[in-house]
């Protein structure tokens, strides 16, 4: 297999393991054969190129034939000719060779019917002459050294080479050795495309004759995960690709690494992932096959292409318009070739979306045209508005298009489905212009559309797109529009300005729409005009201007029963009322406010009322019933079709990290994992809690994940998760310096966002900072640099009066609920550390503040609980209270174990050491405390396998067999794989494997 590949092997560890495992026992005297079988480009020669590398490895000689396409006239033996060829140049089986004649026919060396290559087909004798002697001559190899025959496109196989392998696998090579005799030390594999293998491929007994033989395996590889096909495509362009280029050619490739490459290679220098439409070298490749066909089949396939992947029997036939019989004929004909799938609903699909691409680029221009109105007329009447305006607009009939896509917008909205709503209407407003007055529907116009996206937009969580359709209403509106129209679009553009934290600008056109529609006579409009702006100004801390405005809108929202109105404003007057979210008070009101949205039918408002909820037990600590909230709250959004609008996002962020901070660390991580294909671009703040996850286990590529949620347009939650995952990522590699910058980068960022001077998240990122300042003050302190040390003193006195300030009156300018405030107490004992000591009561003044942390995070957050402990033990140690710290030290580190805290618990394990502490774990308690779980996974790391490799062995996740690789070097007290093993196999607790003879 000289093949080489620059790629890193991705995506099939599960099939190259069995291959390699057919391999060991191949050279142990257990001759096998796998016939390995998948569509073309899926990966085939990739596996068979990394199988035979092993083999190679491992002191086997490694011989491969090719089968050729050459029509109906082929070559006869020709792969094993190829083989037999380097067995003859290799000088160690020149005596095999000899002591088997009859295999120089293939050569053109041997005596029986003369120097030119036999057909097989004439002589009976001879022919099983010439096979005994392969198979001999293979077996003789195989004592020699341990063979591994390989060979690819078996479906391209002329019908001697057939025969000949059906001699080896059924009655040769495989077969048990006579008693006393060597075991043939051999495997074989072949390969075969699936997808050439039509109803009457010759192929087709002969594997169906293969695979009920006992030494006869059967591999198939199926399309790769799409996540493998992102990793692949990463790999193979060194430049960054953004993740809408990733993720167009993962949809378009369908699992097909082939197409993948090509479609990568295709694109053009700046990587646009609209182009091209079809790389010209694909394109040939994928209609070779359909030119195989009749011209009736073609046809046929012409057709189905333009109805789109999949097309109903009925609607083709009528379409194609040709006869029962030859329709039926021509599809039976697609099938067998697999071009076409039948499904059982009476429907054909292309088995890959790229040969229907293929197919459809290659229609005649007029011919697509044709076809695509065949189609519109056919679903004219149909309930399928939205494939009759895609077929309308392809056969330039503009007026039907646009009927058809405002069906099919009203549709999707029904359905609760905002993207596709989104879509639909955009081309209706594409289309708006080109179409004549007349022809356009009478019962809304431009700006109203335009309005109407916005709302899907920000539905399918777009928000800045919101924002861009409506300015587009904005300008559209002009001066003509009348005031009532004027302030929708105003205070429309102000509630999606909000949602992407642009809040002045946001208040700026609230106060105009709420100037433009005088309060009486009362409307309407201006009760939500008015209700907008309270949010607005809340957010610009003009408390008093929004809670009068608030009250009185709410007195008119009564008056007219507004509902869903009354609930918005009731929500924002709870906000306004400091703290009362957190209280029983307050939160009765949000219910209230719940209610009258859920009965208005406003799953906007209602969500809203769900988050406050959510939040106002958050930050009072009652974060069981806060699980409860978000849990409604989610369900709901996922009923209604929004779990990409603004709350939803909100909800979901929240309860990840719920799940975070009560240490339910796999949940929020599979949580996240399952999250991470379904939101929208604008959503991967919400799967955030999963990367302060990933950082205190110590898992590689936080950071940069971090950090890429700060490209794009500026998103509030996204900066608030990457400033905390960047400054405790830098504390945690002691660099105080990073730690400082990030803090201060991050709140000038959230700052500047909201218009708020103190965001909450503050005493947290100041008391992350102040870890590392404090580290670096000790540091410099013990070595002597009193300078230094003072320097970072001042840094932290500056950071804990940041925490002290924001905690004291934070967004709602009200104190803080128990995690700020357990925040500002380490922050607290963080700035003592800083200190310099200046009296002996400075030891028992550290204890104390630590103690206090500690009290403070047991309202349920064990990891910053464990992580407090661990100074408290620290400040305990050097109160001389050794007792009490190997206590402290104990429960911190019993608590990184079970949650994969790696990091924490090296530093704790560090303490433990340094201070000679009672109560650390001997080498013995931590090998009593493996698991039976943690058992099995022992042994396959004996055996070298990866965690990807250990998780399919166990029928568990790579992620879930890399925690209890971490908890079992844990309890080993081991430094990495290879140590772990070692001290396993010191303490008994594996046995090595026996080794096979060969």
């Amino acid at each position: 297999m000289a093949q080489t590949f620059g790629t890193p092997f991705i995506g099939r560890g599960s099939e190259l393991a069995r291959l390699t495992d057919v391999l060991d026992r191949a050279r142990n005297g257990t001759p096998r054969a796998v016939l390995v079988s998948g569509d073309a480009g899926v990966g085939k020669t990739r596996v068979l190129t990394e199988a035979a590398a092993h083999a190679t490895r491992t002191d086997m000689t490694v011989l491969t034939g090719h089968c050729v396409d050459l029509g109906d006239v082929g070559l006869p033996y020709l792969p094993f000719t190829e083989i037999l060829g380097m067995l003859a140049a290799d000088e160690r089986f020149a005596a095999a060779f000899a002591a088997h004649p009859a295999v120089g026919r293939l050569l053109g060396t041997g005596n029986g019917t003369g120097t030119g290559t036999p057909d097989g087909t004439t002589d009976t004798g001879s022919r099983l002459r010439l096979f005994d002697g392969v198979a001999a001559l293979l077996a003789a190899v195989a004592d020699i050294t341990p063979l591994l025959l390989v060979l690819e496109d078996l479906h391209w196989a002329d019908q001697s080479s057939r025969d000949l392998l059906r001699f080896l696998l059924s009655r040769g090579l495989l077969q048990n050795a006579a008693p006393g005799a060597p075991a043939h030390r051999l495997a074989v594999f072949a390969s075969y495309r699936a997808d050439d293998l039509h109803r009457r491929h010759p192929l087709r007994p002969l594997l169906a004759e293969l695979v009920r033989l006992p030494s006869v395996d059967r591999l198939e590889l199926r399309p790769m995960a799409d996540a493998e096909v992102a990793r692949l495509v990463r790999a193979l362009r060194a430049e960054a690709l953004s993740d809408t280029t990733v993720r167009r050619i993962v949809e378009r490739a369908e699992g097909n690494a082939f197409y993948a490459e090509e479609l990568l290679a295709a694109l053009p220098g700046d990587v646009d992932p609209a182009a091209p439409a079809m790389p010209s070298g694909l394109a040939d490749v994928l209609l070779i096959r359909i030119e195989q066909l009749s011209d009736t089949a073609q046809q046929v396939l012409r057709t189905a292409a333009v109805a789109g992947r999949r097309v109903e029997h009925k609607l083709l036939h009528d379409a194609v318009q040709l006869p029962q019989d030859a329709l039926e004929s021509a599809l039976r004909e697609a099938v067998g070739r697999q071009l076409l799938v039948p499904g059982e609903d009476g429907t054909y699909s292309f088995r890959h979306a790229l040969t229907r691409e293929a197919v459809y680029a290659d229609l005649l221009p007029g011919e697509r045209v044709r076809l695509h109105g065949t189609f519109a007329g056919l679903l004219t009447g149909q309930a399928r508005s939205a494939e009759r305006a895609h077929h309308s607009r392809e056969s330039h009939d503009l007026a039907d298009a646009l009927t058809a896509s405002l069906e099919a917008a009203d549709h999707a909205q029904v359905l609760g489905a905002p993207a596709e709503e989104l879509r639909h209407l955009e081309a209706v407003l594409e289309l708006w212009s080109a179409v004549d007055p007349a022809a356009r529907p009478p019962t809304c116009g431009p700006v109203t559309l335009t309005l109407r996206a916005s709302a899907a937009a920000a539905h399918a969580g777009d928000a800045h797109r919101a924002v861009s359709l409506t300015r587009a209403a904005l300008a559209r509106a002009g001066s003509d529009a009348d005031s009532e129209l004027a302030a929708r679009v105003r205070y429309t553009l102000a509630g999606n300005l909000i949602r992407v934290d642009s809040t002045k600008a946001a208040y700026t056109y609230s106060s105009e729409a709420l100037a433009m529609i005088p309060a009486e006579p009362p409307s309407h409009t201006w009760v939500w005009a008015a209700a907008t702006h309270v949010m607005a100004a809340r957010y610009m801390g003009h408390d008093e201007d929004a809670q009068r405005v608030a009250r009185q809108a709410l007195r008119t929202a009564e008056e007219l029963r507004l509902p869903d109105a009354q609930a918005d404003l009731i929500i924002s007057l709870v906000g306004l009322d400091g703290g009362n979210r957190r209280t029983p008070r307050g939160r009765e009101r949000l219910r209230r406010a719940r209610d009258l949205a859920r009965h208005a039918d406003n799953v906007s408002v209602e969500m809203r009322a769900l988050f406050n909820l959510a939040i106002g037990c958050y930050e009072s600590g009652a974060l069981d019933e806060c699980l409860t909230w978000l849990s409604e709250g989610l369900e709901r959004a996922g009923r209604s079709g929004l779990l990409s609008s603004p709350y939803a996002l909100e909800l979901r962020y929240l309860q990840s990290l719920i799940l975070y901070t009560l240490g339910r660390w796999d949940e929020c991580a599979r949580a996240a994992a399952a999250d991470a294909e379904r939101l929208p671009p604008a959503g991967g703040f919400a799967t955030g809690p999963a990367l302060y996850v990933a950082l205190a286990r110590g898992e590689q590529g936080a950071v940069e994940r971090a950090r890429a949620l700060l490209t794009g347009p500026f998103d509030w939650m996204a900066s608030l998760v990457a400033g905390i995952v960047l400054t405790d990522a830098a504390a945690l590699r002691g660099d105080a310096e990073g730690a400082v910058t990030a803090m201060r980068e991050s709140l000038a960022a959230l700052s500047d966002g909201s218009g708020n001077e103190r965001p909450d998240i503050g005493v947290r990122l100041a008391a992350l900072a102040l870890s590392a300042v404090a580290d670096a003050a000790v540091r410099l302190r013990r070595g002597g640099d009193e300078a230094g040390a003072l320097r970072w003193a001042a840094v932290a006195s500056e950071l804990v009066e940041v925490a002290r300030s924001t905690a004291a009156k934070g967004e709602d300018g009200t104190r803080q609920g128990p995690e700020g405030l357990a925040w500002l107490a380490r922050a607290e004992a963080e700035w003592l550390r800083a200190r310099p000591r200046t009296d002996g009561a400075a030891r028992e003044r550290a204890v104390a503040a630590w103690e206090t942390a500690v009290n403070a995070f047991d309202y349920g957050d064990p990891y910053e609980l464990a992580r407090s402990r661990r100074r408290f033990a620290e400040a305990l140690l050097a109160a001389d209270r050794r007792e009490e710290a190997a206590g402290q030290a104990g429960a911190a580190r019993d608590t990184a174990d079970r949650l994969g805290a790696v990091p924490l618990r090296d530093e704790v394990d560090a303490l433990i050491r340094r201070g000679r502490l009672a109560g650390a774990p001997s080498a013995a308690d931590r090998i009593a405390a493996l698991t039976a779980r943690e058992s099995d996974v022992l042994r396959l790391l004996a055996r070298g396998r990866t965690n990807r490799q250990i998780g399919e062995e166990l029928f568990i996740s790579g992620k879930t067999a890399s925690v209890h690789v971490s908890n079992i070097l844990a309890k080993l007290g081991a430094a990495g794989r290879t140590e772990a093993v070692a001290i396993a196999y010191r303490e008994g607790l594996i046995e090595p494997e026996p080794t096979a003879s060969a």
